[in-house]
């Protein structure tokens, strides 16, 4: 449908201008809810903390773009209890390599674009709002036969201001989970950058018995 299709591009230019400060509840089957935190700031930078979205689900990072590049920053976690520092992933409009990116980012940055771009493969249509979201939402897939879709496919909804306020993939749902705060200047990132490598979203390996066993033999 045009007309949706319209709405949408509409709305998604809206987001790219607003700027706020917002907490979303993903939803994962079989999982327990996380608190995602959106940061869009005033200079255009941006940042989104993920919790469990490292080494298998057990380090939280937050991920950055500013002026200076995009960056990927381990937060302190049960798992890793020492202070947040920050790793340069590239430049801000980069795209993260699949095994470092946990995807959660992409609706309120690089799909904005996706969403408003009239020669994007996609078919749009309204949608009826995930349980406890609001605005108006549409139902998205795409009419590519690439095994690389734009975006990723199901239900974005907004806010007439452009305040994104739920989506579902396949990823899961994202639903906002109170009114957006103002935003602020710019992002400051987490910790300090350091050399070294980005954590995956993979779990480690686990250890070889065998090597533990022969570690500990005299």
């Amino acid at each position: 449908m045009d007309a949706a299709r319209d709405e949408l591009a509409g709305l998604a230019a809206a987001a790219q201008d607003r700027h706020l400060t917002a907490r979303y509840t993903l939803r994962q089957d079989g999982e327990a809810d996380r608190a995602i935190v959106v940061t869009s700031a005033n200079d255009g930078s941006w940042r989104v903390d993920v919790p469990g979205a490292a080494l298998g689900g057990t380090v939280d990072i937050s991920l950055a773009a500013t002026s200076a590049g995009l960056f990927q920053c381990a937060l302190p976690s049960p798992a890793r209890p020492e202070p947040a520092t920050c790793v340069r992933v590239g430049d801000p409009d980069d795209t993260l390599p699949r095994r470092l990116d946990p995807r959660v980012q992409h609706p309120f940055t690089d799909w904005l674009d996706v969403l408003t771009d009239s020669r994007a493969p996609l078919s749009v249509s309204p949608a009826t709002p995930p349980q406890g979201a609001s605005g108006s939402c549409y139902s998205v897939e795409s009419t590519s036969a690439s095994l690389n879709a734009p975006l990723g496919v199901g239900i974005y909804c907004f806010e007439q201001d452009g305040t994104p306020t739920a989506v579902r993939i396949d990823l899961g749902t994202l639903t906002l989970a109170g009114p957006p705060g103002p935003a602020p200047a710019s992002v400051a990132l987490a910790g300090p950058v350091v050399d070294g490598e980005p954590l995956g979203t993979a779990a480690p390996p686990s250890p070889d018995p065998s090597v533990s066993a022969s570690a500990g033999t005299p």
